[in-house]
Parts: structure tokens; C-alpha cells; sequence
């Protein structure tokens, strides 16, 4: 039986008091060790509906749960959700507020008032995990994209949250940065974290996800498993999507199962 983290029950956002709803009625749930896509165009209120499940926002209506139970206004619950429910900017230099690595990372488990032996525990399990032992003295603003955002992923990591969201992680990292990210993502999964990530990449989504949930201008239009949501065909026109390369290799192939991988696709032997 999955292990629900974080519901959301129709929740609904606008930024302005015109009323142009961010989102509109959304609702969705996240489970720990799940891998989720989240697919839509720019504006469709990818990053509104992380910042209000990080609690950064609060919905103008609907409600979240949280581990089963509604999360209010109070500071308390604010603050367990969002310890719960971490989130990585898509732009590592907002996080940043130390002058060193170390310092960065620390910041948060610090804010908690936890014990220091426990902050330096949490600090050094982050680090270690995200490859940065050598890189801890230096100034976050130094580094190079794929170190900033292995940085920013480690700054939340130490908050051990159950439910980690990245708003377009591969954004601005040259191939070989994308594929250690990859690899990263894959090691926490597997760890018991659920993540949940934003992405226009369609062919990292196929690959990698278990689930995935399509946003079109603050509605949610689908929430199924990769399969079917790359095989409907108006649902992708309408969201201005394309299947992936694997996909339609499979599809023309007559694959079955579809190729998730380069190395799923059959060879030619030949004498």
C-alpha cells in the first residue's frame, strides 16, 4: 500500500485581484518513493501549484492534507508542511544566502533549532550525497550551473522532507550535468523520497516517471501514467506537447512493451 504524503483538494490561486486564476480547482496527490512528471507550457501553473504545496503560497481555496491531515493557518502547520515538502527553484542563485557551501546547507537544519550534533549529521549526509565534499568551502555564487544545482538540492535535503518538488532541474545544465542529475534523482527514489518535477523535457519524463500529471492554464487535464498520457493524441495538441522520441521509435517498431530506454530497442543481428 502506498504511503500518501501530500493531497491537494481543489485548490485555487490568482496573483492579482482581477481574478485570473493561477490554478482553478486542482487536485492531485503524492506518494513516498513515486516519480512524478509534471508537463504543461509556460504559464500553466506549473510553479504556482509547487509554491502552494510548499506552503511559500497559500491557495485561495481548496485545502491540503498532510500526511491525511488538513494543514491550517497556524505557524505550526506552515512549518511542518513546508519541512515536509521540499522545494528547488529553478534558479539555484535565489537559495542561496551563506557565503560557503557548508554554511548554505546548514542553514536550514540550523533554523529548525535542532541540536548542532544533529545539524552537523544532516549537513554531512547532504553533502555526502549530492558529491560535494570537495566543493564545501566555496561560495555557492562560484560555482559552475550543475555545482549550484547540486547545491540548491542539498540545501533542502538537509530539511529531510518526505516530498522533494524541482521546478526544471535540467534547466541550463550541458548533457553530462543533466545525466548526474538523473542519477541523483534515481538514488533518492529509491531511498524512499517522493519526487515530483517540472519539466518540458517529454523524453525525460517517459523515461523517468511513474506518473504523470499535465497542466493546462491552472487546470489540471490529465493525471495517468506515462502510456496514456502519451498516447492521447488531444490532449497533447491541446497542451502543446509532443510524444517522445522513444515513443514513437516503439510505436513505428511495433514495440511491446514500449522502449523506455535506448538499450530496450532491438538490434539487427546479422551473418
Amino acid at each position: 500500500m502506498k504511503t500518501e504524503i501530500l493531497r491537494t483538494q481543489s485548490i485555487a490561486y490568482s496573483y492579482d485581484d482581477e481574478g485570473r486564476a493561477a490554478l482553478r480547482g486542482l487536485s492531485a496527490a503524492f506518494y513516498a518513493g513515486e516519480r512524478v512528471a509534471v508537463l504543461g507550457r509556460n504559464g500553466a501553473g506549473k510553479s504556482t501549484f509547487f509554491l502552494c504545496c510548499n506552503g511559500v503560497l497559500r491557495p485561495a481555496s481548496g485545502s491540503l492534507l498532510l500526511g491525511g491531515k488538513p494543514v491550517g493557518d497556524k505557524a505550526a502547520d506552515r512549518m511542518a508542511l513546508r519541512r515536509a515538502v521540499g522545494l528547488v527553484f529553478q534558479d539555484p542563485d535565489s537559495q542561496f544566502i551563506a557565503g560557503s557551501v557548508e554554511a548554505d546547507v546548514s542553514f536550514g537544519p540550523m533554523n529548525l533549532r535542532l541540536p548542532e550534533e544533529e545539524v552537523r549529521r544532516r549537513v554531512e549526509r547532504a553533502i555526502r550525497r549530492l558529491g560535494l565534499e570537495d566543493l564545501r568551502r566555496r561560495a555557492p555564487h562560484t560555482l559552475s550551473g550543475g555545482e549550484k544545482k547540486r547545491v540548491s538540492i542539498a540545501d533542502v535535503l538537509a530539511m529531510e522532507p518526505s516530498l522533494l518538488l524541482l521546478d526544471e532541474p535540467f534547466a541550463s545544465l550541458d548533457p553530462e550535468n543533466a545525466l548526474r542529475l538523473e542519477g541523483i534523482l534515481d538514488d533518492l527514489s529509491q531511498a524512499g523520497l517522493g519526487l515530483v518535477v517540472a519539466t518540458h523535457d517529454v523524453d525525460f519524463a517517459w523515461r523517468w516517471a511513474q506518473r504523470i500529471l499535465v497542466f493546462r492554464d491552472g487546470e489540471l487535464r490529465a493525471d495517468a501514467d506515462p502510456e496514456t498520457v502519451f498516447a492521447d493524441h488531444g490532449l497533447l495538441a491541446e497542451c502543446g506537447l509532443e510524444q517522445p522520441i522513444l515513443y514513437r521509435v516503439g510505436k513505428r517498431l511495433g514495440l511491446s512493451p514500449l522502449p523506455r530506454m535506448v538499450e530496450e530497442i532491438p538490434t539487427c543481428e546479422t551473418n
